[in-house]
């Protein structure tokens, strides 16, 4: 005996069950995502990286409001940090010198013109002046360095003006002089980045291989 069939469902009146996790997902990110101006939705994420500047550079702005950026890739390792001399011609270090090796592309740390791009003592120099900096203006040196770009040009923070050399340096393992001068007088060139660029990332914890766990202490202490 064949059991009863109950009424059939047309096609139109089934339960769209697939759809609905889909329409349900839809919904969240129409209320979860910010809505530009007279725009759809627009999707949050790493900043775009400015036009005429290395991408994954990273990018700040000073207490003015002026465009900054490390002047190479990254955040490189500080080999030597800046030492002032006591007087005009007394020693000392009249800059920072950045970990770098040949071929690596320097890049402006300011929006800027170039205010020299050549060779000085056989050894490439390229200097900018910086936007808005005051009378006389700010002034970063990078050598030594192939410049890509010449005086007079307006170049901007993170676009690449150079091409590391390999010498001759007073860094035996290769790296980029990086200055700043007022005037006459030199200057910490990494007072030029906001504190944002200046802090590294968050420590992390990393596995411990072959280190045995400790045991946890028997109830009589012994």
């Amino acid at each position: 005996m064949r059991p009863y069939p109950g009424p059939r469902r047309s096609p139109a009146h089934r339960p769209l069950l697939p759809l609905q996790p889909l329409g349900l997902l839809g919904l969240l990110l129409f209320v979860l995502l910010p809505v530009g101006p007279g725009g759809p939705p627009v999707l949050t994420g790493a900043p775009a990286s400015v036009p005429g500047t290395d991408a994954g550079v990273d990018h700040g702005v000073n207490a003015d409001g002026g465009a900054r950026s490390w002047p190479l890739a990254g955040r490189p390792a500080l080999l030597r940090g800046w030492e002032p001399p006591a007087g005009p011609y007394g020693p000392g270090h009249r800059g920072v010198d950045l970990a770098a090796g040949p071929g690596a592309r320097v890049l402006a740390a300011a929006d800027g013109r170039v205010f020299f791009a050549g060779r000085v003592a056989g050894r490439g120099v390229l200097a900018i002046e910086v936007a808005g900096s005051g009378s006389p203006p700010l002034r970063t040196t990078y050598e030594p360095v192939r410049p890509l770009v010449e005086e007079g040009e307006v170049v901007r923070a993170g676009q690449p003006v150079g091409v590391l050399e390999a010498g001759p340096s007073h860094c035996t393992a290769g790296c980029l002089h990086w200055g700043l001068r007022r005037g006459d007088a030199y200057l910490d060139p990494l007072s030029l980045l906001p504190p944002a660029l200046l802090r590294r990332g968050p420590s992390r914890l990393l596995p411990v291989f072959g280190v045995p766990e400790p045991r946890p202490p028997s109830p009589s202490g012994v």
